[in-house]
């Protein structure tokens, strides 16, 4: 018989550690996120995927699932809620009947962009409460351990598509007077 590398009390501790952290964590974020998105009357679910459309520049609602962390159909509801806004819309690939993809409309695209410029880190409980560790090792903490940990879980194409919507941002918008504003196409080839 294997031996065990690990006692149970020590999983135990470790899970719900991990458990307790990430609802409180959760508690946090979320409720700076729907302070941010609720004068668009989007909830989370939905801004997450305009925002997955937008980074993905149109994915399919098994990747929106995917990356999303929610349910298929939870995927495609929202997402049907957002089609009839007018802020997605639906096809199918020729060479792929089965899946059904979702791009962003201009309406759409215009909103996500609307809600960047708006967005105020200053004002949420991670940035707050992250700035005292921000001023002891001058920067933001990074993680690594815990993204390991999560590209165990997901896998590498999760990791893949998370690392590319923060490259996104980094490299398609500039700050102008505190708020995020997306570059020209001049801008981007000056730089």
């Amino acid at each position: 018989m294997e031996e065990k590398e690990f006692s149970i009390k020590e999983a135990l501790l470790y899970t719900q550690r991990i458990a307790q952290l990430s609802k409180a964590l959760w508690k946090s974020v979320e409720k700076d996120w729907q302070q941010w998105i609720k004068p668009y009357d989007l909830n989370i679910n939905e801004h997450h995927i305009l925002s997955i459309a937008y980074h993905l520049n149109g994915a399919s609602i098994s990747d929106v699932a995917k990356f999303g962390v929610m349910h298929v159909s939870t995927a495609f509801n929202f997402s049907k809620k957002l089609e009839e806004r007018g802020f997605l819309e639906f096809s199918k690939k020729e060479n792929d009947k089965r899946n059904t993809y979702i791009k962003l409309t201009e309406k759409g695209e215009k909103i996500f962009l609307e809600l960047l410029e708006t967005y105020d880190g200053t004002q949420t409980s991670m940035y707050t409460a992250s700035l005292p560790l921000k001023d002891l090792y001058g920067k933001f903490p990074e993680f690594m351990e815990l993204m390991a940990v999560i590209r165990n879980i997901y896998g590498d194409d999760f990791m893949e598509i998370f690392e590319t919507s923060f490259n996104n941002i980094n490299q398609d918008f500039i700050e102008t007077e505190g708020k995020l504003v997306k570059k020209t196409n001049l801008e981007k080839e000056l730089i």
